[in-house]
């Protein structure tokens, strides 16, 4: 696996790679097997496999939940490095934002929505970033999880906005055997926080309004961030420990 640092060197090495498919993985590193279940479709489905690591600190409207992301970077090397990875971009801020941020992009409906109504800025600062990796890694096809769901729509509504030649792929939603959601905030909850976890999925599964959805929660201990329901999915988002834990399952 070859390492690369600067958006100038990953640049030249797409260049030889003209006549090769790429699969491309973004990721903010603190990986697990939510993420390796995507980078092992894309090494499947493509020539080259590529799969950045960067924290990006523009999405964060929450400085503590930025400076307690759960991210090892040698963790995340050796993970890796062991699934086969070909590239592995690791830029720093410099090389992301050399306008230090000055320029973004923005959607003006559904990013104001769930999470985004929540979170200001937050998917100002996704759009933004990954519309940054897919112009500096030009893939062919690009691979993300379906629990950002929201994420999903609005990086796809994006691609075809801006009439990008990428194909972005959704991957189901990789759960732990009780069926919580995989998350690298899962890490920063305790033993008996890990323990109620499971609830969240268990009592979105079982249905209903969104207000008896709401109180449920509420009932077994999860402050409730939203409930939504909208085009036959239930979008969820709770506190446990003052971590926030998102969900989503089709109606």
């Amino acid at each position: 696996m070859k390492v690369i640092k600067t958006a100038e060197e990953f640049k030249q090495i797409r260049k030889s790679l003209e006549n090769k498919s790429v699969g491309f993985v973004p990721t903010m590193g603190g990986l697990h097997n939510g993420h390796l279940s995507l980078i092992q479709k894309a090494i499947k489905e493509n020539d080259v496999s590529v799969v950045s690591v960067y924290l990006n600190p523009t999405q964060f409207n929450d400085k503590k939940d930025l400076e307690t992301y759960p991210a090892n970077f040698d963790d995340d090397c050796a993970l890796l490095e062991k699934a086969g990875v070909d590239y592995l971009f690791a830029p720093t801020y410099p090389v992301m934002y050399p306008d230090d941020y000055k320029y973004m992009l923005t959607e003006k409906d559904f990013s104001k929505e769930l999470c985004g109504a929540k979170r200001p800025g937050h998917f100002d600062g996704v759009l933004t970033v990954v519309m940054k990796l897919l112009n500096i890694v030009r893939p062919t096809n690009a691979y993300f999880g379906e629990k950002d769901y929201q994420q999903f729509k609005l990086l796809e509504g994006m691609v075809q906005a801006f009439f990008m030649d990428v194909k972005l792929i959704p991957c189901p939603i990789v759960r732990e055997e009780n069926g919580l959601a995989i998350s690298s905030r899962n890490r920063k909850l305790s033993p008996a926080g890990l323990a109620m976890a499971p609830k969240f999925h268990e009592i979105l599964a079982a249905g209903g309004s969104e207000a008896e959805i709401t109180k449920a929660l509420e009932n077994a201990g999860f402050k409730v961030d939203y409930v939504t329901i909208k085009d036959n999915r239930i979008y969820a988002a709770v506190f446990l420990e003052e971590v926030r834990l998102i969900d989503n399952l089709e109606r």
